[in-house]
């Protein structure tokens, strides 16, 4: 294994979460509790934020830094930068929120922005955080997304800060339903049924996960379900140790 590789897999330092709101909450309430200490452990002062998820990025953008300013974090806004790339190669941290994934995986190659992000985050070791779209975007490939192709990226393949996928707002189903259309399960395990996927991760409403180095910890409000290709799925409560999926 070379040193290079070596380097990547220590330099993870990751905040993945299902999702921004909970029911009965405000935009990101549940979340600001851990990602205050997640931002104050690097010392944070400023975060980037990408909002292309989205397509009105000003008005995304003024709600996100509501919540930082709270915080004692200031956000900046990528879409207000001439280069974009310089201010990836320049920031303190990152965050990319939710929305569209396929909105916002075009716009990451539009911009030249998965490199840049990639060397930032694996290389340099700045902090990640991802909600939703952006959790989508930090993993393997988007094809376990939930979201709509309204738009075209060249590729489904994204910026693989973490070798497995996930499945954001992943919901179990409900026993007295009467809806006949695929489950959420069904669709994960016919994605597995193409060689060469890799492992799925369900995080349900409230959950995320601390990706420090080699290590995978599962945080938050819910469990989370793991699908793993021809195998069954199985359950993992919150605290659970999840730094096997890195391997």
């Amino acid at each position: 294994m070379s040193s290079n590789l070596v380097s990547v897999r220590k330099m993870r330092n990751l905040a993945l979460l299902s999702n921004s709101t909970l029911h009965g909450s405000d935009y990101f309430e549940w979340a600001a509790e851990y990602i205050e200490p997640f931002l104050k452990k690097f010392s944070v002062s400023k975060v980037l934020f990408i909002p292309y998820a989205l397509k009105d990025h000003d008005d995304y953008t003024n709600k996100v830094k509501n919540v930082f300013d709270k915080m004692g974090v200031n956000l900046s806004g990528i879409h207000t930068s001439k280069d974009p790339v310089a201010s990836v190669g320049g920031c303190q941290a990152i965050f990319i929120g939710g929305g569209n994934t396929f909105r916002l995986l075009k716009a990451l190659y539009d911009f030249n922005l998965i490199e840049a992000i990639k060397n930032r985050v694996l290389l340099d070791g700045i902090p990640y955080i991802g909600s939703s779209a952006g959790t989508n975007v930090a993993t393997v490939n988007i094809c376990t997304t939930n979201d709509m192709p309204i738009v075209f990226p060249p590729s489904f393949d994204a910026l693989g800060l973490v070798p497995f996928n996930i499945n954001p707002h992943y919901i179990e189903t409900e026993a007295n339903s009467k809806h006949m259309g695929e489950t959420r399960e069904q669709r994960i395990k016919q994605y597995h049924e193409i060689p060469g996927t890799p492992p799925v991760l369900g995080l349900k409403e409230g959950s995320l996960l601390f990706v420090e180095n080699d290590s995978v910890i599962l945080e938050g409000l819910t469990s989370a379900k793991l699908f793993m290709p021809n195998a069954e799925t199985r359950d993992y409560p919150v605290g659970s140790d999840l730094s096997f999926l890195l391997k």
